[in-house]
């Protein structure tokens, strides 16, 4: 998936490389990408936790 988003991309160097992918992975893969399985909810990463966060303020 990582390669199908960014492409076969050449970066200048090691770091805007790093940078890429990880803001890859906190706009796409995070928060808008849904988790194919029923036991999250089909819920994306982070409003996964979002909930649990949500869930532990009302239980204490």
């Amino acid at each position: 998936m990582l390669k199908e988003e960014i492409g076969t991309r050449v970066w200048p160097d090691r770091a805007a490389a790093r940078a890429d992918v990880f803001a890859f992975i906190e706009t796409f893969y995070n928060r808008r990408r849904l988790r194919k399985h029923p036991a999250f909810g089909y819920l994306t990463p982070l409003e996964t936790r979002q909930r649990f966060r949500n869930d532990r303020k009302l239980a204490a």
